[in-house]
């Protein structure tokens, strides 16, 4: 890796977009895309306001979100994988933004019905807009990811669980089999498990 400042900075702006675009997804999703109001004055009937939402909205872009996560914390090939399962659950939310913005007006013109209004003034909200600007950017970031992935800094081994704990056969080493600064350490902690002070 030549340009690691660079590669440090396009892996921040990176992640720093989509974690936006999947926030502003999932928030998107959440709102009514259409609403409706009765004739006579009525206006919009509370028992309507759910007809006009798109729930798998919001499920995609807070599996994308989660994915982001994720790819904080991993390395390698499991890194990898995930990018590629949030690039899928992005294609994913772009497919139910376009599906979504014709099936939310029916949805709330049937709710309506079912109530009994046969006429009801339903409009699209900007919501639906908003969805399809961060699935786009949603799209945009997690294939980015998919393709500089491997060039992105990584978490430090340091945070791993203790695998090495154990040698082999499940026999965890013995003060006499370690490193000189791991034995320096666990005589430290010896020290204190019995109650004396490891400075003096």
């Amino acid at each position: 890796m030549t340009d690691r400042p660079t590669d440090r900075r396009r892996f921040g702006a990176v992640v720093g977009a989509g974690l936006a675009a999947a926030a502003l997804a999932a928030v998107a999703g959440h709102q009514p895309w259409a609403q409706g109001s009765a004739p006579g004055g009525l206006g919009e009937l509370t028992s309507t306001q759910e007809a006009g939402r798109v729930p798998a909205a919001t499920a995609l872009a807070l599996v994308v979100l989660a994915c982001w996560g994720v790819l904080l914390v991993t390395r390698g090939v499991v890194r990898r994988i995930v990018a590629g399962l949030a690039l899928l659950a992005a294609v994913g939310f772009v497919v139910v933004v376009v599906v979504g913005f014709g099936s939310a007006p029916d949805a709330v013109r049937d709710a309506y019905r079912d109530l009994g209004v046969s006429d009801p003034d339903v409009s699209r909200t900007a919501w639906p807009w908003v969805a399809a600007l961060a699935g786009v950017l949603m799209v945009v970031t997690t294939a980015l990811a998919v393709r500089l992935v491997p060039t992105w800094p990584e978490m430090g081994r340091r945070y791993d669980a203790p695998a090495g704990a154990a040698g082999a056969g499940g026999v965890s080493p013995g003060p006499a089999d370690a490193e000189p600064a791991d034995r320096d350490n666990l005589d430290l902690w010896k020290a204190m498990d019995e109650g004396r002070d490891p400075t003096a």
